[in-house]
This record gives structure tokens, C-alpha cells and sequence, in this order.
């Protein structure tokens, strides 16, 4: 018994410690890597539970509660962490950071890094990658997938190659700034993977894009 209101005690424990506020609302909010951990944790507490004998399952239970809010935690901290340091690297770019689970999504709308038609980098994107370049050399336990999109104006060949080589300058640019090139991943889906509707011009603006999606390794 003591042991079953043991691991909810915990568990609010590990929930309540990654209770931060936010900066613009006041409000208190939960981090990532404090869900991460509560997830670890009950986890953990399974497997403790599972793996040891009757006599010793309270010890076992500790044990792999510990152990799991570490693990689970640990991940999601790092992505906390990078998140914050990219989201303030890019602000005023126009660059935007989504986080999805323990994956963080950084979206280059083609005004910011390309003209149009074009594979060469904007010296404004240029520059905004030297900023992501520094904190994902920094956060070297995440790889790195680029893909480059483009609206459905043009023939099907000419938007997956030059999504392909949008995809291709962007890594390059990583690269050129201290990412390893064993990291990244490049991709072109073209016209494949709209965001917005092709029938329009601001659809269109919004469809032609390079997004980075960083996912931590292991």
C-alpha cells in the first residue's frame, strides 16, 4: 500500500519541479523535459515494480523511477534548452520554431533565403543560418533534416530540383559554420507538402519554404 501512494507522491514531485512562468503570460506552465520526466518516471516505476520480488518491489519501484525521470527527462530538457537558445537566436527573423514532442521544427519562409527561382542564399539568410548554426553545433546530440519545398507554379522537374538545391545550400551553409555534415539530411518534396492553398499568392509565399526539423539522437 505504502508503496502504491509512493509513486503518484513522486511523480507529483517530478511534475512540480519543472513548473516554470511564462516570460509573456505570468502563468506557471509545465516544461517539456518536466512531462519527459514524469513519463520516465512512471516508466520506471513499472519496470521496478515488474522486475523485483515481493519483498524488495518498494526498493525496485525507487529505483526505476529514478532512473526513468532521468532518462525521460534528460531528452526533454535538451530540446527545452535548445529551443530556448534558438528561439532567441531567430527572433525577428521570421523564422519560426514549433515544437512537436521532442522534436523541434524551424520554418524559413523563401522571402527570408532565397529569390526567386533561385538557390543561392539571401545574405539575411545566410546570416540566420550562421545563428542556428551555432546553437546545433553546440546541441550535437540532435540530427538535423532539411527539406526544401515549393509552391505547384512551374513544371514538377524544375520545383523538385530546386528544392532539392535550396535543401542542399542550406546544409551547406550549416556545414560551412561548424555543423557536422553526418547530422544532416537533405531532402526536395517540390510542390509534395503544401502548407497552404496554391491558388493564391500568399498561399503560394507560404508554401515556398526550407524547414529544419531537429530530433534528438538515440
Amino acid at each position: 500500500m505504502r508503496a502504491k501512494i509512493l509513486v503518484p507522491a513522486l511523480a507529483l514531485t517530478v511534475a512540480l519541479s519543472g513548473c516554470t512562468t511564462n516570460p509573456y503570460t505570468g502563468e506557471s506552465q509545465t516544461s517539456k523535459g518536466a512531462w519527459g520526466a514524469l513519463a520516465g518516471a512512471a516508466a520506471g516505476a513499472a519496470v521496478g515494480a515488474l522486475s523485483s520480488s515481493k519483498g524488495d518491489r518498494k526498493k525496485g519501484i525507487l529505483t526505476g523511477v529514478a532512473a526513468g525521470a532521468a532518462l525521460g527527462g534528460g531528452i526533454g530538457y535538451y530540446m527545452d534548452v535548445q529551443e530556448a537558445k534558438l528561439r532567441e537566436k531567430l527572433q525577428g527573423t521570421g523564422v519560426s520554431v514549433t515544437r512537436n514532442g521532442d522534436q523541434l521544427i524551424l520554418n524559413m519562409p523563401n522571402n527570408v533565403t532565397f529569390d526567386s527561382s533561385s538557390a543561392q542564399l539571401k545574405a539575411a539568410g545566410a546570416n540566420t543560418l550562421s545563428g542556428v548554426a551555432m546553437v546545433v553545433a553546440e546541441f550535437d546530440k540532435t540530427r538535423l533534416n532539411v527539406v526544401g519545398h515549393t509552391d505547384s507554379t512551374g513544371s514538377r522537374e524544375l520545383n523538385m530540383r530546386l528544392s532539392r538545391e535550396r535543401a542542399d545550400a542550406v546544409a551547406a551553409q550549416l556545414i560551412g559554420q561548424g555543423v557536422s555534415g553526418s547530422r544532416i539530411s537533405t531532402y526536395g518534396v517540390g510542390p509534395d507538402q503544401p502548407i497552404a492553398t496554391n491558388s493564391t499568392a500568399a498561399g503560394k509565399a507560404q508554401n515556398r519554404r526550407v524547414t529544419i526539423t531537429l530530433t534528438p539522437i538515440g
